[in-house]
């Protein structure tokens, strides 16, 4: 991975500089979401970037090291503008970028960023960048966002299910297993941590790293001691329900146990061992203030875990709440991590309401489904040229082809605002209100830095 950002780009963006009009000064570009799966998106993973890449300055070694790249890649280096903004700008990007508070939840065909350069010299800066920062917007804030709804369908659930608030439980409901199904540690790490904004459940230590590193959060997420297969089936088939003793006695006193139980036959170990053989060792491990968490990890997805609750009620009892529905005893949960996507976590919530059974008694894992079954389509992302400056006047710039209509795009220096009716684009030339696009770097400085606590808020309170 590269931290030089003359390289961080597509091949083509190197010719761009000889292809603008004669005299152009500005180029003003956005980002936006055009459609997609969810209705609006959840912007985060900027100040990430402007950390990692944009804080930096550029040096001579790295304009050497790309003009040697292009120049055996077969394209053009614009060694000039490079060399200029090494010697006026001290090696910083000499733009302006604006943009939605990340954590925000706009509707979809907003502008969520805009970008465009401060020295006229540098007017091909601004779509040289689109790649780097297309790339760190459109994945964190897809995370986010298929994270953040699957939060609301939990939400839902609970709300219709359970007399418990909501919020203490929901928060640890969605867990990340996602690390070794991604493409790389850094799609773990940013992918991860967008997940964080909102919940606080995760294996993903990488995203851990992230947040301590780009959000001020020393400490982001939590796990619990939890078996996997190799080191259940080590004990041998026979010698399962020793496995399970063992767990229960390695870490009695902790908050949470989680042991997979699919092994051989999820239903026998239910029925026999953790109900059975095991029952008071777990009965013990409560007093001592530790829950056992049964996982399946085999068989339906949606079917195996609202069974698997049903017989640990017949094991361990059951409370009807409030709003009708059965509650396991607090010192036994299910954990699905099976197949799970945001559609099954609703077709399981569904089924166990269905069955009476209140959504507080079970929790999710998700790996792949969350951090890497998600491209720049699924939310439509997009950076477009709306405005360049030419002779010292403003031409709108946009594209309007007769054979895609959802691929229009905007023109104009714009603005966001945010009134009854929800977001709004509008030219920055007819602005009424307040402009939710605030400046966040300017010629290399990070201008606005939060934590990871204040986007979470901000992100739970819509």
């Amino acid at each position: 991975m590269t931290t030089n950002i003359i390289l961080d780009t597509d091949s083509y963006k190197h010719s761009h500089f000889l292809q603008y009009p004669p005299n152009t000064s500005i180029v003003n570009s956005y980002i936006e979401s055009r459609g997609g799966r969810h209705p609006q998106s959840l912007f985060f993973g900027l100040q990430a970037w402007l950390l990692k890449l944009l804080e930096r300055s550029i040096t001579a070694e790295n304009i050497e090291e790309a003009s040697s790249i292009c120049a055996g890649h077969g394209v053009p280096f614009n060694r000039e503008g490079w060399e200029h903004i090494l010697k006026a700008h001290g090696g910083r990007l000499p733009l302006i970028i604006e943009a939605v508070p990340e954590g925000s939840l706009v509707d979809n065909q907003n502008v969520l960023l805009q970008v465009r350069n401060t020295d006229p010299a540098c007017f091909w800066l601004t779509s040289f960048i689109e790649t780097s920062l297309l790339r760190a917007i459109w994945y964190p804030t897809t995370v986010a966002t298929n994270s953040y709804f699957c939060k609301q369908t939990l939400l839902e659930y609970l709300g219709r299910t359970s007399d418990s608030d909501p919020e203490p439980i929901v928060r640890f409901m969605l867990h990340d297993f996602g690390a070794r199904g991604v493409s790389s540690e850094e799609s773990a790490a940013l992918g991860g941590l967008a997940h964080l904004v909102n919940f606080q459940g995760t294996d993903t230590i990488s995203a851990l790293l992230a947040a301590r590193k780009y959000y001020q959060e020393p400490m982001a997420a939590f796990s619990v001691p939890a078996a996997e297969h190799s080191t259940m089936t080590s004990w041998t088939q026979e010698g399962e329900q020793a496995a399970y003793a063992n767990m229960l006695s390695r870490f009695k006193g902790s908050n949470i146990i989680s042991i997979v139980a699919d092994s051989y036959d999820i239903y026998g170990a239910v029925d026999n061992l953790f109900g059975g053989a095991l029952k008071e060792q777990i009965l013990e491990n409560a007093r001592a203030g530790s829950r056992l968490v049964v996982r399946p990890d085999s068989g339906d997805p949606v079917e195996t875990p609202v069974e698997v609750i049903k017989r640990l009620m017949a094991k361990f009892g059951e409370q009807t709440n409030g709003k009708g529905y059965r509650v396991l005893p607090d010192h036994v949960r299910v954990l699905q991590g099976d197949g799970i996507t945001p559609t099954s976590i609703m077709s399981i919530l569904a089924r166990m309401a269905e069955e009476g059974l209140s959504a507080e008694n079970i929790v999710f894992g998700m790996g792949s489904g969350l951090l890497q079954q998600c491209n720049r389509d699924s939310q439509e992302f997009a950076m477009k040229c709306s405005a360049i400056k030419v002779d010292g006047e403003w031409r709108d710039v946009f594209k309007a082809p007769k054979t895609d209509a959802g691929k229009q795009s905007k023109s104009g220096v714009m603005a966001l605002v945010k009134n009854n009716e929800g977001f709004c684009t509008m030219r920055v030339d007819e602005l009424t209100g307040e402009n939710r696009l605030r400046p966040v770097y300017r010629n290399g400085e990070i201008l606005i830095r939060e934590s990871l606590e204040t986007i979470r808020n901000r992100a739970s309170s819509q």
